[in-house]
């Protein structure tokens, strides 16, 4: 049996990190919580490794109750507290209180828009682009994303954290040429 080549970044000993490339990993996300979920973890992944973020997302599941944005929303300083005494997930108060806050915003937007998925995918007219993970850290199109978050009141989500969560979302499709799930085969 041939093993399957996957994008350089993977780390192969981590059966998380490979079952995580292969079956999430810029596949096109269309649900709200899932949606969610990948931008809170990717808020809290600013300065680590997404390995280090992935390795925790079932204790982030667990404190940010499923990843319900109405819940989180309504998190309170008792929360925060809670969270800051978490060792399981990253005890970064900044990112617990931009997380509470990015919930409101999250809502706001479902609101004004009828959804997050509808939001976010506008900015590609609903098609996924593809640019290899190795050209790019951040764009013209995670720029807009970010300066259109961060006008919002979105915070730990700047351009290059927009890249990665357009990437993980399938609105870029990121797979390096290397990878069986390359569009540039």
């Amino acid at each position: 049996m041939v093993e399957k080549r996957r994008c350089r970044w993977v780390n192969l000993s981590n059966p998380v990190y490979v079952r995580y490339h292969d079956e999430e990993w810029g596949q096109p996300v269309h649900d709200d919580r899932k949606l969610f979920e990948i931008l809170l973890l990717e808020s809290f992944q600013a300065g680590l490794s997404w390995e280090c973020i992935l390795n925790k997302r079932g204790n982030f599941r667990r404190a940010f109750c499923d990843f319900d944005a109405a819940k989180v929303a309504a998190f309170n300083e008792t929360d925060v507290a809670r969270l800051m005494n978490d060792a399981g997930i990253v005890r970064h108060r900044r990112k617990i209180e931009a997380a509470v806050s990015n919930s409101r915003v999250f809502l706001q937007i479902q609101a004004e828009c009828g959804s997050f998925n509808a939001y976010i995918w506008h900015f590609t007219n609903g098609q996924t682009l593809t640019e290899p993970y190795y050209e790019h850290t951040k764009s013209a199109l995670s720029d807009a994303v970010a300066k259109d978050l961060k006008r919002r009141g979105m915070r730990f989500f700047g351009s290059t954290t927009a890249y990665s969560f357009l990437q993980a979302v399938g609105i870029i499709n990121g797979h390096g040429s290397e990878c069986w799930l390359s569009r540039e085969k």
